[in-house]
């Protein structure tokens, strides 16, 4: 029953986001393209519900010689490929804004464990274990106010797991709130760091921008 309210929260606060934060919008695309050459938006699969496949939606925040399908993590010197605005982006969360029309259409949920990568064939094996894969995954969860990009895969995937266990409308308020107060703080951002799960979130997620 609650997974029909979170749908229904989901469908009304994505939109309320849409409309209120177009400002905000309108002056990060600018920024973004005054600041380099290249698409606004990159596009990059991503593991869904029941491990379908789904593209998601970021601001650019790489530029467009960075080496494709190249984790950030793998890169030399992965600073060099980040831009001006993007820095600021991954700093803020700010480059994660596009993700409330995956949330909009059904592809994800605000709260949720966040999108493997399609290839990351040892995340999706380990939240298998908890069902952490039948669920929408979420523009943020548990794993992400627990520590973000600095938990190795094993922790991240119980963590998922956790959630699924105690999914319902006071977990997610947690997670929600949690989640202001760790972007605000910077917590657990590793940028190409050594951090296993570096390759997860922030540090990973734009190497697609050809």
């Amino acid at each position: 029953m609650y997974m029909k309210v979170k749908r229904l929260i989901d469908i009304v606060l994505s939109l309320i986001g849409l409309i209120a934060l177009s400002p905000i919008f309108l002056i990060l695309i600018v920024g973004i393209k005054l600041d380099s050459k290249g698409p606004i938006l990159f596009k990059q699969r991503r593991v869904g519900i029941n491990k379908k496949h789904f593209n998601i939606l970021k601001f650019r925040t790489m530029r467009i010689d960075t080496p494709k399908d190249t984790p950030t993590h793998l890169l030399d010197n992965p600073g060099q490929y980040i831009t001006k605005m993007g820095k600021f982006l991954r700093k803020t969360s700010l480059d994660e804004l596009p993700q409330i029309w995956n949330i909009f259409v059904g592809q994800m949920s605000i709260i949720g464990p966040r999108p493997a990568l399609w290839n990351q064939y040892d995340l999706i094996t380990e939240r298998d274990k908890y069902g952490a894969n039948d669920v929408p995954p979420g523009l943020t969860g548990w794993a992400q106010i627990n520590g973000r990009d600095e938990l190795p895969i094993e922790v991240k995937a119980k963590l998922d797991g956790d959630y699924v266990k105690k999914i319902g409308l006071w977990m997610d308020i947690k997670c929600f709130f949690g989640t202001i107060i760790s972007v605000v703080k910077s917590d657990g951002v590793v940028e190409g760091g050594t951090g296993v799960c570096a390759k997860e979130l922030n540090s990973n997620e734009d190497t697609t921008t050809k």
